[in-house]
């Protein structure tokens, strides 16, 4: 194969050996590192060009077939040196590169690095390598070799440390970049042999990609109970937060995924690391290559992609599709809709919920904060914030026996649970400019004992064992930020301590946790958990249903405005609940649509309601009266019903704030709504 020694234009000086493979040439740009997007790290570092290059050049100094022009060179970087982790986890590149919804640009260039690879040292199960991290000292070469075999620096030096891969040709180990800080043999027996490897491109450049098979997608979600789009992401390779924004419309359509899916499924898997996605698919890929084509040969891979999600994060209970897309629409903030259904599911097995969290604040450039050990607090605090606001939506509006529903009084006991751990702290917010603007001045508050934790706290603090303040940090104009308040909610209550506590913040806006922990141990909640644990709904029905929920209140209405029971029903709807849109409505009801049109002409006629078509609606029937507009996520409504809810109008006079958290249940809800429009408080243009 000709070899290119002089290409100009590639990043590379002119005369410098950019690769064996003179069409790998024009695919050797910065767009390799979006192909291995996801299974690389420090994607600002694949910007460049010559990446192929150097792995090729890499390989070849270990092996002792390519030699640098002067003794200071060495072969060069690709991205920040993540790629050696490929090295025993190859296997998960030749999947994303053999499967359909890969782009053929991408494509190309994984296949491009797949020949690389195969005939290097890295494809050689005998081959004795290690990767690590070597502390290197100024003007240290970046390769070095002798009879005892060749290490090469790969990546740039951060803090003095470089990645490094050595390969030993003796007895003794080879010799090293500088003194070694971190060491490990690269894993060896799995999928990846260079046989195995060359095989794979062959078969893919010869057949074209492994065609997509929508059934194995479904193999997989319902083994492990993760979301469609997170499964079919997976299967292809793909379960890479940076990765899937920038499909195109020939992936989505392959994947059959709607934008909303796409973006929850992006998120679904959270904090899982490159390396993690790299173990996941590095050893499914069947032996011999070829059975990928065969008819069930991507659900054999999906069983074992299934296998390996079993192992390291366990199964979640798989709920209904329909349910699953309803979370999608409600897209609760920081949680993605697999996660969300999980607190709710298999809330024992959600990190910070199965167990107490010890928390203490450390210090940060920004300011101090709580934390807790490995992330535990950040996911409890993701699910506290992202379930408490959004339990009434799932009381409400998901049917008797729904997996999630029936979850819900178990998750909030978990939540009490924990919030009665001494040891727990959370974000209670800023200290009122009223109050004072440093920690000296709430000492007549908060007394002068200071926080006392596991490292000492580079800012003022207090600590009356209820409350912690610790001041703000300075910025590099000088400006102080506002002191900060952390509570233990376990020590809060109505006590003296709590009610200064509640004055120290009073008029701030931003409540990040204190509300949502008096609303989980108040009677709203209490008379949720109630109504979701009796057996006054039939299973498959819904509590926005008043015909099942409120039947006493249907009853009044039906019997005062001397209409059927499905226009009452209709009517009660309309005054009570946030998104009565046609398709809910049926839903919740069991109608068709000629019922529910039957039902509206009732009440037109009466003059309870008028018909309109109004932006964001969903439906042609509403309450006399102002409509007030919101932009999403937000939902427009009536100003009778946003007064009802409790809903406050944002500063444009428009619904742009959440919802309060609730203080009735529905059928309380229903019969308030019906006993204002008794009272003569009934909504009127």
């Amino acid at each position: 194969m000709e070899r290119s020694s002089t290409v100009r234009g590639h990043g590379m000086t002119a005369g410098a050996l950019l690769t064996a493979r003179a069409e790998v040439v024009p695919l050797d740009d910065h767009r390799v590192g979006t192909a291995l997007d996801g299974l690389v790290d420090g994607s600002g570092y694949w910007s460049g060009s010559g990446a192929l290059a150097g792995i090729e050049r890499t390989a070849r100094y270990l092996a002792g077939t390519w030699k640098p022009a002067t003794p200071d060179e060495g072969p060069g970087t690709a991205g920040e040196g993540s790629w050696a982790r490929f090295i025993g986890r190859i296997g998960a590149v030749a999947f994303r590169a053999a499967v359909e919804p890969t782009r053929d640009e991408r494509r190309r260039r994984l296949l491009a690095l797949l020949e690389i690879w195969a005939d290097s040292p890295f494809a050689e199960p005998g081959s004795r390598m290690r990767t690590g991290l070597v502390r290197v000292a100024g003007g240290a070469p970046a390769a070095v070799r002798d009879e005892r075999g060749a290490a090469v620096a790969v990546g740039w030096a951060a803090g003095g440390l470089r990645r490094f891969v050595d390969l030993r040709t003796g007895e003794e180990d080879p010799p090293s970049l500088g003194a070694i800080e971190e060491v490990r043999d690269v894993p060896r027996g799995g999928w990846g042999s260079a046989e195995q490897v060359r095989r794979l491109v062959h078969l893919v450049q010869e057949r074209g990609p492994v065609p997509w098979d929508l059934d194995a997608v479904a193999v997989l979600r319902d083994g492990t109970g993760m979301g469609r789009a997170a499964a079919s992401f997976a299967l292809a390779g793909m379960l890479a937060c940076g990765y899937l924004p920038r499909l195109d419309d020939t992936e989505r359509k392959i994947h059959r995924l709607k934008v909303a899916e796409i973006e929850d499924g992006v998120r679904e898997p959270g904090r899982m690391g490159s390396l993690d996605r790299l173990e996941l698919a590095a050893d499914v890929l069947p032996e011999d290559p070829a059975q990928l084509w065969e008819p069930h040969g991507m659900r054999a891979v999906a069983e074992r992609i299934g296998q390996g999600w079993l192992e390291r994060y366990g199964r979640r209970t798989v709920v209904p599709e329909r349910t699953f897309s309803a979370v999608i629409e409600l897209h609760p903030s920081r949680l993605s809709a697999g996660r969300f259904c999980a607190a709710f599911t298999d809330h024992a097995a959600i990190r910070g919920l199965g167990s107490n969290l010890d928390t203490w604040i450390r210090n940060s450039d920004f300011r101090p904060f709580p934390t807790a050990e490995d992330w535990g607090l950040v996911d409890f605090g993701d699910t506290l914030r992202a379930v408490v606001p959004n339990l009434f939506w799932v009381y409400a509006e998901l049917p008797a026996g729904d997996p999630v529903r029936a979850g819900a009084p178990g998750l909030v006991r978990a939540l009490q649970e924990r919030l009665n751990h001494p040891g727990l702290l959370l974000d209670a917010g800023s200290l009122s400019h009223a109050v004072g603007r440093t920690v000296a001045d709430v000492h007549d508050r908060f007394g002068s004992r200071p926080y006392v934790g596991p490292e000492p706290l580079d800012v003022a603090s207090v600590d009356d064992g209820l409350t912690v303040v610790v001041d703000g940090t300075v910025d590099r104009r000088g400006a102080r930020s506002q002191p900060e308040l952390y509570f233990r909610p376990a020590f809060h209550g109505d006590d003296d301590r709590s009610r200064t506590l509640l004055a120290a913040r009073a008029g701030s806006r931003y409540d990040p946790e204190l509300g949502l922990v008096e609303w989980l141990r108040g009677p709203a909640c209490a008379r949720i958990v109630e109504r979701i644990e009796g057996a006054a709904l039939p299973s498959g029905s819904y509590e926005t249903n008043p015909v099942v929920s409120a039947p006493d209140v249907l009853g009044q209405v039906v019997g005062e405005l001397g209409i059927d029971e499905d226009a009452a029903a209709l009517y009660l709807q309309l005054l009570t609940l946030r998104a009565p849109s046609d398709r809910n409505i049926r839903m919740w009801n069991g109608w068709k649509a000629a019922r529910h049109q039957k039902a509206g002409a009732v009440l037109v006629e009466r003059g309870l309601v008028i018909e309109d078509k109004r932006a964001r609606a969903g439906r042609q029937l509403f309450l006399p009266g102002e409509w007030i507009h919101a932009g999403k996520p937000y939902q427009p409504m009536e100003a009778w019903k946003a007064e009802l809810l409790g809903v406050e109008r944002s500063y444009n006079g428009r619904l742009e704030n959440p919802l309060p958290l609730p203080t009735r249940t529905l059928p309380e809800l229903f019969a308030h709504a019906w006993e204002l429009v008794q009272g003569a408080r009934e909504p009127s243009p």
